[in-house]
Formats: C-alpha cells, sequence, structure tokens
C-alpha cells in the first residue's frame, strides 16, 4: 500500500533534513469521502468534486499549518490553488491567496475512526460530498462530512521523535523498533507508513525486514488489528492511535515503540523525514571500496562493506552539487594539494561534488577545483584529472535501499490488474522490489515470487531464473534513474497509460523515480 509524508525535520547538530516540502508542518495527502471517492481539483476550469477513483496527481493536496493556529490548516490543490468557502456556503478552488475564507480547523471522530472533520473557520460549518460537489452547510459532521487521509509521498522514511530527539531503529533482535539513534544511518532505520483502505483508511508502521509493529511492541510477520493505527495531526507533527485510544511513543530506557498514553506530549509525537541515500563506491582502477578506516584520507583500499564504506549524500539546492558524509559525522573535502581527506566538520565550497554519471554506469566526482577525483596506485583519492579516464571512475550502491519501492507521476510500479507477473507504473499501491548486489555497481531485481526482472521495450514481467543487470544513478535527493548493464544501456521508463517498460539510452528522456 502507498502512504508517505514527510516535512522539515532536523537532526542533532542543527543540519536541516532534505525534505519534499517548503514550509514545517507541510504534508501532501488525499481526502477520501464516505463513498471512498477522492477528493479532486480537475485540471481545467478549477471544478472540485469527490469522485476519484485512486490517488494521482489531482487527488493529492498539500496541508499547510495556520502559523500559530493549533490544527488550523489551509488545502492547496496541484493547480497551487486553495480551498475555499465564501459568504454563500460555496466551496470554490481558485484563489493563488490565503484568505479568510480557506482556514479550516482539523476535529478527529470521537470514535476512534481516524477520520477527520474540517470545519471552516469563517463561514463555522463543515466540508462535506454531496454527489458531484462539495458543500459547507452542516453545522454537525454526519457521515459526509468526515474524511479518511491518505497521506502520499515517499513510501520509505525516517521516524524521529520530537520528545526524544532520536530516530527509530529495529533492536538488535530486530524484534522491536527502538527510539535511541542519534543519525538515521542505515537500512534499519527506514520504515513504511502503509496507508491500508481495506482497513478502514488505517496505518500500519512496515519495518525493512518485512515485519509489522504491534501496540505491544513486538514485530509480527503478518498485520493484524493490533498492527492498525489511526493518524491524527498535531500542529504539524504526527501521533498514531491504537484500536483501544492508546498513542505509540517510545517507552523506557531502551525507548521501545508500544502504546501506552491516552494523551499526546511531545512523547507521542514524531516527523516523518526523508530517508538521504547512503552508498558504497568502488574504484574502477583497483575493485576496492573507497573507505575512511585508516583515518582522514579517503582512500579505495578495502574489500568488504562497513560503516566506514557507508557514506550519506546530501544535496545542495543552491549548487546543484552534493555533500559526501561519513558516519563518523565529517565530509569529504579537497585539501589544498588535491588530497580528498574526510576532515570537514563545517560544510564548505571545498566539500562540494558533482556526480558525472558515465555510460558503463559507473560515476564521477568533479571536485570545487573544477578536476575529476582519481585512484592513485596507492588507493589515496585526489583530485587531479582533467579528463574522464579509468582512474577517475566509480562504481555506485545505495547501500540503504535493500527494498525499493518506484514512483512516477502516474503512480507507483506494481502488478497489472488479473497478472501476477507483469509490471505497470500507475498503480495505486506498491510492489516491493528486493535488490541484490553483483560486481562492479550492477543490482538485481527480484520480485517477492522469488522471481527476477525480465526487461524488454515491450514490458517488464517478474518471471525470470536468470538474473537482469541494472545500474542505478543518484540523479536528484530522492530521485533515481535505472538502466540496464547491458552495453546499449536503455533506461527504464514509464508511459502515460501505465506501462513500464526500457526506452532509449538517452538520460534526457528517461524517467526520474522516487525511490
Amino acid at each position: 500500500m502507498n502512504g508517505i509524508s514527510v516535512f522539515n525535520g532536523h537532526h542533532e547538530n542543527g543540519e536541516t533534513v532534505s525534505n519534499q516540502f517548503n514550509g514545517k508542518g507541510c504534508w501532501t495527502i488525499g481526502l477520501i469521502n464516505v463513498q471512498y471517492k477522492y477528493l479532486t481539483a480537475e485540471t481545467f476550469g478549477y471544478k472540485i468534486n469527490a469522485n476519484g477513483a485512486s490517488l494521482k496527481k489531482k487527488q493529492i493536496w498539500t496541508l499547510e499549518p495556520v502559523l500559530g493556529e493549533a490544527s488550523a490548516i489551509y488545502l492547496k490543490s496541484h493547480l497551487n490553488k486553495y480551498l475555499a468557502v465564501d459568504s454563500f456556503g460555496n466551496v470554490t478552488c481558485e484563489s493563488e491567496e490565503k484568505d479568510l475564507g480557506c482556514k479550516f480547523l482539523i476535529s478527529i471522530a470521537e470514535d476512534n475512526s481516524g477520520r477527520w472533520a474540517l470545519k471552516n473557520i469563517n463561514r463555522g460549518y463543515y466540508l462535506g460530498a454531496s454527489s458531484d460537489k462539495l458543500i459547507c452547510t452542516a453545522k454537525v459532521p454526519g457521515s459526509s462530512e468526515y474524511w479518511l487521509v491518505h497521506l502520499a509521498a515517499r513510501p520509505q522514511v525516517n521516524l524521529r521523535s520530537v520528545g526524544r530527539k532520536r530516530f527509530a531503529h529495529l533492536s538488535e533482535n530486530f524484534d522491536e523498533i527502538h527510539v535511541d539513534a542519534n543519525v538515521p544511518w542505515g537500512e534499519d532505520t527506514l520504515f513504511t507508513l502503509e496507508f491500508r483502505i481495506d482497513d478502514h483508511g488505517k496505518y500500519a508502521l512496515h519495518t525493512c525486514n518485512n515485519k509489522y509493529l504491534s501496540r505491544e511492541g513486538k514485530l509480527v510477520d503478518v498485520c493484524n488489528q493490533n498492527c492498525l493505527f489511526s493518524l491524527e495531526y498535531q500542529g504539524g507533527l504526527l501521533a498514531l492511535r491504537d484500536k483501544r485510544g492508546a498513542y505509540l511513543s517510545p517507552i523506557g530506557s531502551k525507548a521501545v515503540l508500544k502504546t501506552r498514553s491516552q494523551t499526546v506530549t511531545k512523547d507521542e509525537l514524531f516527523s516523518l523525514e526523508d530517508s538521504l541515500p547512503q552508498a558504497s563506491f568502488i574504484a574502477a582502477l583497483n575493485s576496492r571500496y573507497v573507505s575512511v578506516k585508516q583515518g582522514v584520507d579517503v582512500t579505495a583500499n578495502q574489500d568488504e562493506i562497513s560503516d566506514h564504506e557507508t557514506f550519506q549524500l546530501e544535496f545542495d539546492l543552491s549548487t546543484k552539487r552534493w555533500y559526501i558524509r561519513t558516519m563518523q559525522d565529517r565530509y569529504w573535502t579537497l585539501e589544498t594539494a588535491g588530497g580528498i581527506q574526510a576532515v570537514g566538520d563545517k560544510r564548505s565550497s571545498n566539500a562540494l561534488f558533482d556526480l558525472v554519471w558515465q555510460p558503463d554506469g559507473s560515476v564521477c566526482f568533479r571536485a570545487n577545483n573544477g578536476k575529476y577525483v582519481a585512484t592513485k596506485r596507492s588507493g589515496h583519492l585526489y583530485a587531479n584529472s582533467d579528463t574522464v579516464e579509468e582512474s577517475c571512475k566509480y562504481f555506485f550502491y545505495l547501500i540503504n535501499r535493500p527494498i525499493l519501492v518506484l514512483k512516477c507521476e502516474q503512480g507507483f510500479v506494481g502488478y497489472k490488474a488479473g497478472s501476477n507477473l507483469q509490471l505497470e507504473c500507475n498503480k495505486a499501491s506498491y510492489e516491493t522490489i528486493q535488490v541484490e548486489r553483483s560486481d562492479r555497481g550492477v543490482v538485481f531485481f527480484k520480485g517477492q515470487n522469488g522471481k527476477y526482472w525480465h526487461c524488454s521495450n515491450e514490458s517488464i514481467t517478474v518471471d525470470s531464473d536468470v538474473p537482469e543487470g541494472f545500474f542505478i544513478e543518484l540523479r536528484e535527493p530522492t530521485r533515481i534513474c535505472i538502466k540496464t548493464s547491458n552495453p546499449s544501456g536503455e533506461y527504464l521508463t514509464a508511459e502515460k497509460n501505465g506501462s513500464f517498460r526500457l526506452g532509449d539510452s538517452d538520460y534526457q528522456t528517461a524517467t526520474l523515480w522516487e525511490y
């Protein structure tokens, strides 16, 4: 199932986390009425209705908090127009300005269903759906005025406790979630907040080891009633409530995530934050992993991946370049003589690198001096090459995505209706893709049926016993391109009709996948 929202957050050192929205507390959501239809903003004429069958572009709304007013929000359509109610009760969505009629107050249904009612503050009535139009005439919310909320954005995120100021991760025994990580390193800090429309719009917390959190704090193999939570919006933050009305929070010295309190304090509040890409690199020259194990020098000299060979990539919007951060909280930095050392404790222009993707699936790093980083025979990295040579090439592995979920403008990658083999890219719910690493940056994609992807210019099916190789190219902070590892190097392409296939080998026409 899909369903995730991400908003602004901060790590302990004050660094702003990459996010998909400009304002703190902004969520992207879909609103579902009592007939299980989505609130929709049509592309033409600024028409609005509640006829959407699934969550696509026209059904996505940005929820913006009203500063200084708890539980007060604005709703903005995909056309950047605000939902409003005029003095006659007419519901419109035409204005780019936030006027008095645009403010709504969230109230949560008392039956613990997790449904929301939206009261227009200026008019004093509740927003409802009647046949093909929206109305705002009810003084007290009835069934037509209650909405399920479908969070809509990246599926795999980090979960940060507001009270503890720490991130959630799997316990060492993989049977609980503990909320005590200073920085969200590694795959065990990845979580999916699954929206389960068949369970009356409740949410389940799904871990990277394919288990579900139950309200008692244990991870279980199958989602049951104890794994379902209703979602509440609390001043831009998230609270999750179980079937008995108790809220999830970190409990005890181990900060075990379970439900206990019937009221919301800072301990029961969370933010969902973008999981930044974490990668390892193999030097093409000597087939060794780039490492900082030996100290400050960045050197390609290791045969295996550990914490010292895993790096976080942090995008700088102003320059469109990347910072490369070690797990020891230092940044790769260009030194005066051209050497690359992990010594930067503050971000500087010499800690910025261009990622230049090559036709053979490798990536080159262009440093702040305009030169490419190359591997010396000793394994040390120096930015001293004017041209791309074999010594400048590195093979890329996206370490913190052992399971991929892919999303494009049309929707998620999932199985075609009536088929458990052919994939399409316009689905409301996603299929999880297992990623297996091979040599020199090549990865294989495997379905839950144990079969590998088979690709052609017509379709992609999950029915092969023989793996086919792919390269993952990190093109934007939250988007990747995927191409085959064969000599022609075709990119995976999404079509408007939902077909999912191999395209051509030109990056300019390739699909950028949210991952």
